[in-house]
């Protein structure tokens, strides 16, 4: 099967800025793509030319399999997408945001449809509330009801979680998950929140002053024999005699009587923490580090 979006040397240049330098990539059917890179990087000149909103100096676009370009933008129909916050008309409903945009979709969709992607982003009940009286999360779930509505087979988030509190950035979460999982959604998602792209990614892209640097599956891409383990334990003046006898001492990184930081394959931490209570050392937290923020640095830096 053609890859759903495949980008061949693709550039562009603002005046004297290349914002996109020799880019190539590509999504396959049913990837959660991870879009990475720090403020000014090229993820949304990127995106906004998969889009058609400008187009590359140089380079090709393909849309499952088709070269896109001017002359065949309905090549678009395929694709549903949020660029930024979702623009909409905060003096009338949710319901008449959603029927005006599915009317500009150019297809018939009926209202059984708007009712079902107001369903799938648990907006019904709301539907008739102006939107000036929604909550950041429930315009950034509506812009995605609006983006699904002509039943997309690709759909492009532009850091979908910004602006959001912790349940906003779950729930956002748990339905990227289930656009994919349950209902065979390809999502293109880009964001500097590292830890919400490795909660949902399968594959991704991680882009440095427009230049490609590594894309790959995340599980290949981050090597769990690398975890970073932070302990935190009563304070023990023992800990450090017990360590330097112990299988694990040839992991540790850093240590005081109170804490020890670890370089270790995080399979193991559950063997570790069963070491720890058996030798009666109290464990008020292990958390491991986010390996992608870590990855990403490495990179980027």
């Amino acid at each position: 099967m053609e890859p759903i979006i495949q980008t061949q040397h693709l550039s562009k240049t603002f005046k004297t800025f290349k914002a996109v330098d020799d880019l190539s990539f590509s999504i396959s059917h049913g990837d959660i793509y991870g879009f990475l890179g720090q403020n000014g990087a090229g993820k949304s000149t990127t995106m906004r030319m998969l889009l058609g909103l400008i187009y590359p100096d140089s380079g090709k676009i393909f849309i499952e399999g088709k070269e896109f370009n001017n002359n065949n933008r309905k090549l678009l129909s395929s694709i549903g997408a949020i660029i930024e916050r979702p623009d909409m008309y905060g003096y009338l409903s949710g319901w008449e945001n959603l029927k005006i945009f599915a009317a500009l979709s150019g297809k018939k969709i009926p209202e059984s449809r708007l009712y079902e992607v107001l369903e799938l982003v648990n907006l019904r009940g709301r539907e008739k509330d102006k939107v000036k009286a929604y909550s950041q999360g429930m315009k950034q779930r509506l812009g995605i009801a609006i983006a699904l509505v002509h039943s997309p087979n690709l759909l492009i988030l532009d850091e979908p979680t910004n602006g959001l509190d912790p349940q906003g950035i779950a729930e956002m979460r748990s339905l990227i998950l289930s656009l994919s999982h349950d209902h065979g959604k390809t999502i293109l998602i880009s964001s500097h929140l590292l830890y919400e792209i490795e909660q949902v990614a399968t594959k991704m892209l991680i882009i440095h002053k427009g230049k490609k640097v590594v894309e790959g599956k995340v599980s290949d891409l981050l090597n769990p024999e690398e975890t970073l383990v932070d302990i935190k334990v009563r304070p023990d003046e023992t800990l450090q005699a017990k360590l330097a006898v112990s299988e694990w001492t040839q992991f540790i990184t850093n240590q005081t009587h109170a804490t020890v930081t670890l370089k270790m394959n995080i399979a193991n931490i559950p063997t570790l923490n069963k070491w720890l209570v058996n030798n009666d050392i109290e464990v008020v937290s292990i958390n491991s580090t986010h390996s992608l923020e870590a990855y990403f640095l490495s990179l980027t830096q």
